[in-house]
């Protein structure tokens, strides 16, 4: 692969991951609307660990009262605050873990990488996000996440596997309809980010390494690299505007007119 193909690649991945924008679905539309080779799975496990990294750095103080949760789990703490919040988020992830799965024994991602899919999605995606952005409460922290909310979003993070819907949006837009702010939003659907980015590399490394593929060079590292880097600064920018009251109407803009594009461009 190119230079100018990774360095792209890894900053559309970095900056558009935890975004409410869909990272999946600018990754589909970079070949196809660009002409560029499909950058291939290989990559995009490389890009996507660089974001893990990023999120686990920046919420580093979460992810270890996470690893602490899972020390109270095994010292019979089931009920403590920590622990419960590893359970919610395992709970969360179920439904994400089960749609990809069937998806990928159906072989339906390829189908889903259309133009058309990924143009409506993200139009959609972004009405739905003004609309539970306008009509929120704030009334709820993160530290009152209930079974129900978790289910809730865990089920709206499985839609996200629909490139175009984007995993971090449909999450914070069920966030906001359950009343939390768009801070607290943002950091449980990103902390449910964790698991499921987890489990999709783990998936995705395996298959690579059953079909002997699987060589680190040079590029794999540069392009996690990057992700890292543009994952962390997006992060850091999108949570300082949230603290400052900032709304979500500049990522539904942005979505609008992706969308309107993308499907001028499938129906044109």
């Amino acid at each position: 692969m190119e230079l100018f193909d990774v360095v792209a690649l890894a900053l559309i991945q970095g900056i558009t991951e935890f975004l409410p924008i869909s990272s999946s679905g600018h990754l589909a539309l970079w070949p196809l609307l660009t002409g560029r080779p499909d950058q291939g799975v290989t990559m995009d496990v490389a890009v996507h660990l660089g974001t893990l990294v990023a999120v686990c750095l920046f919420f580093r103080s979460e992810i270890v009262k996470l690893f602490q949760g899972v020390g109270d789990i095994f010292k019979g703490q089931l009920r403590s605050p920590r622990a419960t919040m590893v359970w919610l988020l395992a709970l969360a992830t179920i439904p994400a873990v089960i749609f990809g799965l069937a998806l990928k024994l159906a072989d339906a991602q390829d189908a889903l990488r259309a133009v058309a899919v990924i143009g409506w999605a993200t139009l959609l995606g972004g009405l739905l996000l003004w609309i539970a952005d306008r009509s929120a409460t704030n009334r709820q922290e993160a530290e009152s996440w209930t079974t129900r909310d978790a289910i809730l979003m865990g089920l709206a993070q499985a839609i996200a596997l629909i490139p175009g819907t984007s995993r971090s949006g449909i999450t914070m837009t069920m966030a906001r309809f359950l009343g939390f702010s768009r801070t607290e939003g943002a950091r449980l659907a990103l902390l449910m980010a964790v698991p499921v980015i987890l489990a999709a590399g783990l998936v995705e490394t395996a298959g690579v390494i059953a079909d002997g593929n699987l060589t680190i060079g040079t590029e794999l590292l540069l392009g996690a690299a990057l992700s890292f880097l543009a994952a962390l600064a997006a992060l850091a920018t999108m949570m300082r505007l949230f603290a400052a009251r900032w709304t979500m109407l500049p990522y539904v803009i942005y979505r609008v007119i992706l969308g309107s594009v993308l499907l001028w461009i499938a129906y044109a």
